[in-house]
């Protein structure tokens, strides 16, 4: 019998040139539920979160492990969520992410995720078989973002009525 993996340790912070992924803080709580609430933001992603469930996830985000507000270092400006987590599907690590459309096109989106992807490789894919991230077929930026990141496409399927696509990063060298 061979002896059980030891436990993931998450960091207590990630950081880029620009960025900290850090654990959600109680002062992030309104803006981390614009990403819940916000139409454009939720376009590929099911819609607006009804407004019980936001409550539900307000109080359970703060300090949640695996889940990282996105901060730009200069001024601690929340500008989007990421998290790091079991895929239910196969067992693999999914890693997902949101930015508030206010930051889209400045390059947080890729650095967030990479920083992310990269901890999880080195951190988490010793125990299971791999780091993935899903999202709607007609969700083209994100697509986008994780081909630019190195993902390869592996499955396409339909959940939530909606036809979506599983991407998958390469393991570490």
């Amino acid at each position: 019998m061979s002896p059980a993996p030891s436990p993931v340790v998450w960091p207590a912070a990630l950081t880029t040139r620009r960025l900290a992924l850090r654990p959600v803080e109680r002062a992030d709580v309104p803006v981390i539920a614009r990403l819940w609430t916000d139409p454009e933001v939720r376009r590929h992603l099911g819609g607006p979160v009804d407004s019980n469930v936001v409550r539900i996830r307000e109080q359970r985000c703060v300090g949640a492990r695996g889940v990282f507000a996105v901060a730009r270092r200069a001024d601690d400006a929340i500008v989007g969520l990421v998290s790091v987590e079991p895929d239910a599907r196969d067992g693999r690590t999914e890693v997902s992410y949101q930015l508030l459309p206010e930051y889209w096109g400045h390059g947080y989106g890729g650095e967030a995720v990479a920083a992310a992807v990269d901890w999880a490789r080195s951190n988490v894919t010793s125990r299971v078989p791999g780091v993935t991230a899903l999202t709607q077929q007609a969700n083209a930026r994100s697509r986008r973002l994780l081909e630019r990141l190195g993902a390869t496409l592996v499955d396409s399927f339909v959940e939530w009525d909606e036809p979506q696509v599983l991407y998958a990063f390469p393991p570490l060298a």
